[in-house]
């Protein structure tokens, strides 16, 4: 159990979760370069969870369906509330039906790496300003 100290805490928690799954993904793609058939898997959760923040911070902007007579059918409502692992086709296969992309690979692992470290920082951050205004109210 996490103790929530500020409202973006649990959000950098699942970020840097899902980070570390990205990278496991990842990982696995280029240590399979060489198997026969193997599609390279990957993880979308940045829609879901900037979906989420988005609510919780009350900044969702809806877009109404216009209805020009009132039997039309209200719109569907699309969210996503996982993060979903996918196969990231679109690279052609070699002849034995790999599809992994080394290029690909090792650039999304690298992006990967970045944004992980940059979300580290920000837990850190914001441990740091937390801390701050407990020191701070000690002192009063």
């Amino acid at each position: 159990m996490s103790f929530d100290f500020s409202l973006s805490n649990r959000y950098l928690e699942k970020a840097i979760s899902y980070r570390a799954v990205r990278q496991n993904l990842i990982s696995s793609n280029i240590a399979n370069v060489d198997t026969p058939f193997y599609r390279p898997r990957d993880i979308d959760f940045e829609t879901s969870l900037t979906e989420e923040i988005a609510k919780k911070f009350h900044k969702v902007k809806k877009l109404e369906l216009a209805k020009t007579d009132p039997k039309m059918m209200d719109g569907i409502e699309e969210s996503s509330k996982e993060a979903t692992i996918f196969f990231r086709d679109g690279h052609l296969a070699r002849n034995d039906g790999n599809s992994v992309d080394l290029d690909v690979e090792t650039t999304e692992l690298s992006k990967n790496n970045i944004m992980y470290n940059a979300t580290i920082e920000a837990f850190k951050k914001d441990a740091m300003i937390f801390k701050a205004v407990l020191t701070s109210s000690k002192n009063i």
